[in-house]
């Protein structure tokens, strides 16, 4: 089968090359899947650099979501069967014409969804929902979060709204503003303007932050948890800036603040099917109800891997690009 492989970690426009692997065979308790559409992650690339949590065994196929028709399952699955379109995240190898994944963590998805959403329903938007329980957010409270127009961030928001969480989203352009205004995500404010932190104490008025959520890292996580309210929950979900927090110890001590690090993909993975399936319902129904809009930037054949993962690209993209086997 056809595959976007690589035997080495490193810039995934230098490692990654179309390859032809043997088809997978599912284990007892997975199913095999016929790929229609795979979504490329920055935990993907990351993946590929070698600078992810999870590490793949070399040589390796990239991607960890997509959407696809079961084509065998094995002799202990119960509730998928042939035939099924499903949908499935924090597997492995999706970069491929076929992949294999336990049953847990494959959904089927309903003819209402279109391929393109179906194939970045779960691993951004879960992550999301799942984001907001961990914070244990509730109806009224505010969250404020940066990296805003990433695809997490515009769920976030739009999962959080859906809840009746209210979100202040950060961003550091006046492109990414009209991204958002594009997805009707309210409360948006560019941190380029010397003014931002006072936007952002317009919009609270009397009100405090009970949860912040940090993707950045450097000095920006400072300005995040100078903004949190007492006793509120930091959140670390990502580090794009690739330096370290830098963090008041007077904030965390006098707010008394409570630092957590968050990693959706163990959580997933570690969750009941149960209760991810109850997430991956609301998923649905929010996407079906137009409530959760998951914009497509561009598709790309396997063949056109490089092309798919370069980095101005993937720089300038203001929706998901995809791969199609």
């Amino acid at each position: 089968m056809r595959s976007a492989t690589y035997d080495h970690f490193g810039k995934p426009t230098d490692v990654l090359s179309l390859g032809e692997r043997p088809t997978p065979e599912p284990k007892a308790n997975e199913v095999r899947v016929k790929t229609i559409l795979a979504s490329i992650h920055n935990h993907d690339l990351l993946t590929i650099r070698g600078k992810y949590g999870f590490k793949p065994e070399m040589p390796a196929i990239g991607g960890s979501e997509a959407v696809g028709i079961i084509d065998a399952v094995g002799s202990d699955v119960k509730n998928l069967k042939v035939g099924q379109r499903v949908a499935a995240a924090s597997v492995q190898a999706t970069w491929a014409e076929y992949f294999v994944a336990p049953e847990h963590m494959v959904f089927p998805v309903p003819d209402s969804l279109d391929d393109e959403m179906a194939a970045q329903l779960i691993a951004m938007p879960l992550s999301a929902l799942m984001l907001l329980e961990f914070l244990e957010t509730e109806n009224g409270q505010w969250v404020i979060h940066n990296a805003a127009n990433g695809a997490v961030g515009k769920s976030l928001a739009m999962l959080a709204a859906a809840r009746g969480v209210k979100t202040i989203n950060l961003v550091r352009s006046e492109d990414a503003l009209e991204e958002l205004e594009a997805l009707d995500i309210k409360n948006s404010i560019n941190t380029e303007n010397e003014d931002w932190k006072d936007q952002v104490k317009s919009l609270l008025g009397d009100e405090q932050i009970s949860a912040a959520v940090d993707s950045v890292g450097g000095e920006d996580s400072g300005a995040l948890l100078s903004l949190l309210g007492h006793g509120g929950v930091f959140a670390v979900f990502g580090a794009m800036s690739g330096k370290p927090m830098m963090l008041n110890p007077t904030d965390m001590i006098f707010k008394q603040a409570v630092l957590k690090g968050f990693w959706g993909s163990k959580i997933s993975q570690e969750m009941s099917v149960k209760n991810k399936q109850r997430l991956v319902d609301e998923l649905i129904d929010r996407a079906v109800s137009g409530q959760l809009k998951l914009p497509t930037e561009a598709t790309f054949d396997l063949a056109d891997i490089l092309k798919a993962v370069d980095g101005k690209m993937q720089a300038e993209k203001k929706g998901k690009v995809l791969l199609k086997p």
